[in-house]
């Protein structure tokens, strides 16, 4: 087979591509440029498994970046194991057709316990009084070490929250390179987040994010220079863009106050029971599943949705089957924003009774995605927090803002206009009208490895 890499630029559309991107412009130009009819849901997990297995959510059963656990009754976002995509992967298939094919995946989601020879991703340490310490997870176990001696530790705190910036997607793209030399994989596939940030914390706003556009079409250039000195057959991709919004919708304080949400409060503060509500929301973007636990409440639910301004389409079971999302994991209702709203997970009423780690990066125990977390409400604040921690004391680094306004740019409605639909360049025409659907990129890219 043939040496392929896939490099997924996320956030990168057709509207970005210029000035501030000068290599990536250039390349494109000489190749050929597609869009890709987005997925639904939009957003990073669910589009990932699509374009691995050419599979919708409903076959792959990744209906978003988290779900409701009916058994554990519990809201899980950003699980890793591979084990949770439910179809074979491109990876599993090749294998089996050359036996001397390898793979690396270089920070896609749902990298651990898979398949693929080579694997590296985010995985901070826990430690037992409290902290949370930068690190990554690979397999083989030893390449994170051979990663972090020679590029420094994986830096976690700028891949996601108040600091993230370039260093984490520069880091990536070196360790790929470097993972690259040592195995020479068949097929590699780079995941480079930089643009995520700053485009839901700004929108496309140009004057805001050119500094950024610039940084990745940096990184972007590095890599593409490198595999076309391998031989490499070079693929780049996103999975969404980013689209301004101006309106959360705060669906769950909308259930509340109907009686359908169960709260605890704790020390003071309140918390969501899923488990014990008859219904509550898990927003992903412009995307939300609605879940219900009491079926009795369910025509109660569909009236109080029906007349919120902001949603654009919502599906009961029958209708998900129409937008290939209807898996066992998908709420009773799916719901997408128009494109200018998004939903937040915000269920308090008060500010002051916000459970504690709604004011801290905690993406693993909020009920919902929190965009709001690339904020900062003052960084004189985060410094004392800091000083804190190098002094050994105790301290929780509550820095994280309550205001959904503050958000400019979201994805998951895939009714945007096409120049925000996400991005395909490859070497060759893919289609006539150069559009194609997200499980098209699974057989690009094996085409790519075949020819």
């Amino acid at each position: 087979m043939n040496k392929t890499v896939v490099i997924d630029i996320v956030g990168l559309s057709q509207n970005l591509i210029g000035e501030f991107t000068p290599f990536i412009k250039e390349y494109v130009s000489r190749q050929n440029l597609a869009t890709i009819d987005p997925v639904l849901p939009a957003v990073t997990t669910s589009v990932q498994s699509t374009y691995v297995t050419g599979k919708w959510p409903a076959e792959h059963g990744i209906v978003g970046n988290g779900w409701y656990d009916r058994e554990d009754c519990e809201v899980k976002f950003w699980k890793q194991s591979n084990k949770l995509v439910h179809a074979e992967k491109i990876w599993e298939r090749a294998k089996k057709e050359d036996p001397n094919f390898t793979c690396s995946t270089m920070f896609w989601w749902y990298n651990m316990y898979t398949a693929a020879e080579y694997s590296v991703t985010p995985r901070p340490n826990y430690l037992a009084d409290g902290r949370k310490m930068p690190d990554c997870y690979s397999h083989p176990a030893e390449l994170r070490d051979e990663l972090q001696a020679k590029l420094g530790q994986f830096p976690l705190f700028q891949f996601w929250g108040p600091g993230a910036n370039i260093k984490s997607t520069a880091w990536i793209a070196d360790a790929s390179m470097m993972t690259d030399d040592k195995y020479d994989p068949t097929l590699t596939l780079i995941y480079l987040p930089h643009l995520d940030y700053c485009l839901q914390k700004f929108g496309p706003d140009f004057s805001k994010v050119n500094k950024e556009l610039q940084e990745v079409d940096q990184v972007v250039e590095k890599l593409v220079k490198f595999y076309e000195k391998k031989g490499a057959s070079i693929i780049l991709l996103s999975e969404y863009g980013i689209a301004p919004v101006n309106n959360p919708i705060h669906l769950n304080r909308l259930f509340r106050e109907n009686g359908l949400l169960q709260i605890r409060v704790e020390r003071g503060l309140e918390l969501l029971d899923p488990g014990a509500s008859k219904a509550f929301v898990v927003a992903d973007h412009q995307v939300a599943h609605v879940y219900i636990n009491d079926t009795t409440v369910t025509e109660k639910v569909k009236k109080l949705l029906e007349k919120v301004p902001g949603i654009a389409l919502m599906l009961d079971r029958q209708a998900q089957a129409d937008y290939q999302i209807n898996h066992e994991r998908a709420g009773e209702f799916v719901l997408m924003a128009d494109e200018k709203s998004w939903f937040t997970y915000y269920f308090w009423l008060d500010d002051a009774k916000a459970p504690d780690y709604a004011r801290v990066v905690d993406i693993h125990k909020k009920p919902g995605y929190d965009p709001v977390e690339m904020f900062m409400t003052s960084k004189a604040r985060a410094g004392y927090k800091l000083l804190r921690k190098k002094a050994g004391f105790r301290y929780v680094m509550d820095v994280i803002p309550l205001d959904a306004t503050l958000i400019k740019g979201s994805h998951g409605n895939i009714k945007t206009s096409s120049e925000f639909h996400p991005v395909l360049v490859t070497n060759s025409k893919v289609s006539e009208n150069n559009r194609v659907v997200g499980t098209d990129v699974y057989d690009i890219i094996w085409k790519h490895l075949k020819n």
